[in-house]
């Protein structure tokens, strides 16, 4: 913990900060002991700091590990600087030409958690777009393991990181062809590597389809997933013909804005 500098400068903000920071370098999951000796403060002090954030949304303690993780709050804050992040910047016109290109809604997505969260989204300036389109905007928020971003996201996790994100799922039935077997889940996680992209086939939705491909940093680390989408009452073709129509152009705007991030092929 750093020292006070001055009458403005307030320790009791900077000991709950110092706690909300923990999580983004020790993981998603961690306990009051672990919480307490990383940010030098005992356990009682550690508790009344955590329970406040968690009252307040912050954070969120799992009922049967005892175990905290960052709360929505955490999220509703992030998503005021969404519009300034690079990530976001250099895709919105990447985005907005593949849809217009394919005359599909084509959006972009992170990892939080167990979820997606949208930090992009763009609709075709050629065509009135999707019949169901799930009130999607920046910010909302679906399950990660029926959606094809999702899918990708998750497909390229590390195993050691994936499993906990796993044991937190309710593999809930969505739509007609939702994957609700974990084995079955980890089975196609494995296919979408392979691919180097998923396809989501009513699982989220009755009706409604989409194919997603992997964003990297200059790295090689997959920091987003890109997505088109599609609707059954408009787009009655099979969904190898989806696929093949669909998988050139977004792997390309993925590439593009992979490369535009510092991403070379030569990194990975």
């Amino acid at each position: 913990m750093t020292e006070p500098s001055g009458a403005s400068f307030s320790q009791s903000l900077e000991r709950g900060l110092s706690i909300l920071s923990e999580f983004a370098t020790r993981g998603p999951v961690i306990g009051i002991a672990d919480l307490s000796r990383a940010v030098g403060l005992n356990r009682s002090t550690t508790h009344r700091y955590v329970a406040t954030m968690t009252k307040l949304g912050f954070l969120q303690q799992d009922p049967d590990t005892r175990k905290y993780s960052l709360g929505p709050k955490v999220a509703d804050l992030g998503f005021a600087a969404i519009g300034s992040l690079e990530l976001t910047g250099v895709a919105a016109g990447h985005l907005q030409t593949l849809s217009d290109e394919t005359g599909c809604a084509a959006s972009m997505a992170v990892l939080d958690g167990t979820d997606i969260v949208y930090v992009e989204r763009r609709r075709s300036r050629r065509t009135a777009g999707l019949v169901v389109d799930l009130n999607l905007h920046v910010g909302s928020r679906l399950p990660a393991y029926c959606t094809s971003m999702g899918k990708v996201l998750l497909a390229y996790r590390d195993p050691i990181a994936l499993r906990p994100l796993l044991d937190r799922m309710d593999l809930a039935r969505r739509g007609p062809k939702t994957i609700t077997v974990r084995e079955q889940l980890v089975s196609a996680l494995a296919k979408v590597r392979q691919a180097g992209i998923a396809v989501n086939d009513e699982e989220l939705a009755p009706g409604l389809r989409s194919i997603a491909a992997p964003i990297r940093d200059r790295e090689g680390h997959v920091v987003a997933a890109i997505n088109v989408a599609v609707q059954l009452t408009t787009w009655t073709m099979s969904v190898e013909s989806v696929v093949s129509r669909l998988e050139r152009p977004l792997r390309r705007t993925a590439e593009d804005i992979s490369t535009q991030l510092g991403y070379r092929r030569s990194n990975s």
